[in-house]
């Protein structure tokens, strides 16, 4: 068996890997936990469902899990190294029409394929799924195209920010409302956990490139920007195509037996293999080109980028089918028996309490932490950001649902949001910004798109509400409050904490002569 070198000791690589596995598997449970006790306990004590449904959401958990872990170990040693060596092959070239072209393919190419669009683009009954895939692709594509302008010519990102918005909010305010909502909504799901790990590791790979001292800031920024991309395209969309119509229908599953569930699942596995093949084959093809053209890497690290997308594969693949099947049927279900009578008080508390936890069962969010982390040599604790994300998202989840129960326009919450996002970015350190508009991207992941959009639907169907104004919008607001929460701590730390910091008693070089002789 061969030996991996790790430090001054030989570690079995099979024993390395499955320890490796193991930690990742015990990150998922702990991080998913939470939401499954609180719904577990909600179905039990509170609204009443049927236990296959309830059965079939504990089987989703398990699939999630497994999935997540298998995923995070993936992309660890595929996505991320993948995405920093074609970045780095890019720039080096210093050929312009390349860079453009090839970094359009590449947003094209891997978001038309990304499973959380997918799961939104077929829930939209008023655009051709086909059409808003393609729309949606070729708005991240030119975006990822500006990303590595601004890299290459050191733009600021906050002024890259302030342009894009503002056609964002000059669109806005000529769409109907119901393409609104899904806009926004389609700029959250791109940024999914297939393209997270591929566009951070890209961003970093460009900007490794340049020695200047903002290197490492413009490192960030690539997925605030590859979200804001569809966005512009789905609002001239609307406005080519014109008012939408079309009735939405939200169907639930239904088990009447245990045999019916696992068929359920089992009807499902090959739906979700199918589409993540779709969504890793672009990749896959890249990498081999440039394997073949440029990389030329060793046999051995070959060969482990081959086992970490394998292991991607394999964790996506459980990871959708665990969300969709479990997670969904009983989001929809449990959102529409929690607004009979008094329990529809308890709401926008029990949204904001799953928004808390919701986005550490997140696959980007690991990713993006792990990425802040190595980017700072941890100056940035990961930690500090989840905690500021989880913040975020419950304030944005108890904002959807009061959305849901009011009717209240989309356009009040992200017009004031994203005007102080952008004031904040001219007094906060620019790598905060950048860090800021990324995690408003990787928190509207999975999790988001179907176990909390459901819920939404389900309880804005039962109130009599329209869905596509009022449900939809959830994975916009979802984007947009990390950036407020993010940037506030860069404030803190930027700005407030060095002044806190207690004055030293500073020495002269003869002080310290003397000091030295008298201890002596």
């Amino acid at each position: 068996m061969k030996l991996l070198k790790l430090g001054n000791r030989n570690i079995p690589a099979l024993e390395r890997t499955r320890t490796a596995l193991t930690e990742k598997l015990r990150e998922s449970a702990l991080s998913v936990l939470p939401i499954m006790l609180i719904v577990t306990l909600l179905c039990l004590c509170i609204a009443p469902m049927q236990p296959e449904l309830l059965l079939s959401f504990l089987l989703g958990t398990v699939m999630l899990v497994v999935g997540m872990g298998l995923f995070s170990l993936g992309a660890e040693h595929s996505m991320t190294e993948i995405g920093n060596k074609i970045g780095t092959a890019l720039t080096r070239t210093r050929n312009l029409p390349l860079i453009l072209g090839v970094s359009f393919i590449l947003g094209f190419a891997i978001t038309i394929a990304e499973p959380d669009l997918q799961v939104l683009a077929e829930t939209v009954p008023h655009i051709d799924s086909t059409v808003l895939l393609a729309v949606v692709g070729a708005g991240v594509g030119l975006f990822m195209s500006v990303c590595m302008l601004r890299i290459m010519y050191g733009v600021r990102l906050r002024w890259v920010l302030l342009g894009s918005y503002a056609v964002v909010f000059l669109l806005a305010s000529l769409t109907d409302p119901r393409f609104l909502s899904i806009a926004f909504d389609s700029g959250g799901v791109t940024t999914g956990p297939m393209t997270v790990p591929f566009i951070l590791a890209l961003g970093v790979g460009v900007s490794n490139v340049r020695s200047d001292d903002r290197a490492e800031a413009d490192s960030f920024g690539l997925v605030a920007l590859c979200s804001i991309g569809p966005i512009i395209a789905v609002m001239l969309l609307g406005l080519l195509v014109g008012d939408s119509e079309g009735a939405f229908e939200l169907v639930s599953a239904s088990y009447g037996s245990t045999v019916e569930i696992g068929r359920g699942f089992i009807s499902a596995l090959p739906v979700y293999i199918r589409e993540t093949a779709v969504a890793m084959l672009p990749i896959i093809a890249i990498f081999l080109i440039f394997q073949l053209l440029v990389f030329r890497m060793s046999r051995r690290r070959f060969l482990s980028v081959l086992f970490g997308i394998a292991y991607t594969y394999v964790g996506l693949v459980l990871f959708l089918t665990g969300v969709n099947v479990g997670f969904s049927a009983l989001g929809a279900a449990l959102g529409a028996a929690m607004t009979e009578g008094w329990l529809r008080y308890l709401l926008i508390p029990l949204s904001a309490l799953l928004g808390w936890f919701i986005i550490s069962a997140e696959p980007a969010v690991a990713v993006l932490e792990h990425q802040i982390e190595e980017v700072s040599a941890g100056a940035i604790s990961g930690k500090v950001i989840k905690r500021s994300l989880s913040f975020a998202i419950a304030l944005a989840m108890a904002l959807s649902m009061l959305r849901v129960m009011t009717g209240i326009s989309l356009l009040w919450f992200t017009v004031p949001g994203y005007a102080a996002s952008l004031l904040l970015s001219f007094f906060v350190p620019d790598i905060y910004t950048a860090i800021a508009f990324d995690s408003g991207g990787v928190a509207s992941g999975p999790m988001t798109a179907t176990f909390m959009l459901r819920f939404m639907m389900g309880a804005s169907l039962a109130l009599g509400g329209d869905v596509l104004s009022d449900a939809f919008g959830i994975v916009a607001l979802v984007a947009m409050m990390p950036l407020l929460s993010i940037q506030l701590v860069g404030f803190y730390y930027g700005r407030i904490a060095p002044k806190r910091q207690p004055e030293t008693e500073s020495y002269g070089d003869y002080d310290i002569i003397e000091l030295w002789e008298e201890s002596a």
